[in-house]
């Protein structure tokens, strides 16, 4: 079932854990949605929006590879240090989002909300797939729904970046 634990610095703990996000014991998602933050400012600032779709996918696949290895290793399932799926679902959610900090918060708290909530088919991937696939896979799902739900209030709900100019 599990072999020996990994140590910090092995590849596979480095990404599973965000660099160690992953690693805070209270909310450890939250943490890891939160370290994905200023990753995705940056991707976005340099590459547009298919640079972090890109990112997203790329993060998606090693996710794969590293959640599966570091589980394994712990013996767990689906351990709450586990949080790159956090990382590659937030900056999914994040693809269409200007680079603005309210912005940003509004497709967090999305993203978050849908992580947690699990809405069809997320659910059914947390409880009926194994494996780094299966940790990573329902996360994709929330970013998408996160993503899908920004779009619309772009589209229909009218933002005033003054509203919320504070300086």
């Amino acid at each position: 079932m599990s072999s020996s634990p990994l140590k910090f610095f092995h590849p596979a703990t480095l990404i599973s854990t965000w660099f160690g996000s992953g690693l805070i014991k209270f909310a450890p998602g939250t943490w890891g949605s939160l370290a994905a933050l200023p990753f995705a400012w940056v991707i976005s600032d340099l590459s547009g929006w298919a640079g972090l779709i890109i990112a997203s996918l790329l993060a998606y696949g090693i996710g794969i590879w590293a959640s599966g290895k570091y589980s394994n290793a712990l013996g767990k399932e689906d351990p709450g240090s586990v949080v790159i799926d956090e990382v590659a679902g937030q900056w999914l959610a994040l693809a269409i989002v200007p680079l603005d900090p309210f912005l940003y918060l509004l497709s967090f708290l999305l993203f978050r909300f849908f992580d947690i909530v699990k809405v069809f088919p997320a659910n059914w991937l947390d409880k009926n797939v194994k494996g780094g696939l299966g940790i990573m896979s329902d996360d994709m799902v929330a970013g998408l729904y996160a993503l899908a739900v920004f779009y619309l209030f772009q589209h229909f709900i009218p933002y005033d970046k003054e509203m919320f100019t504070f300086f």
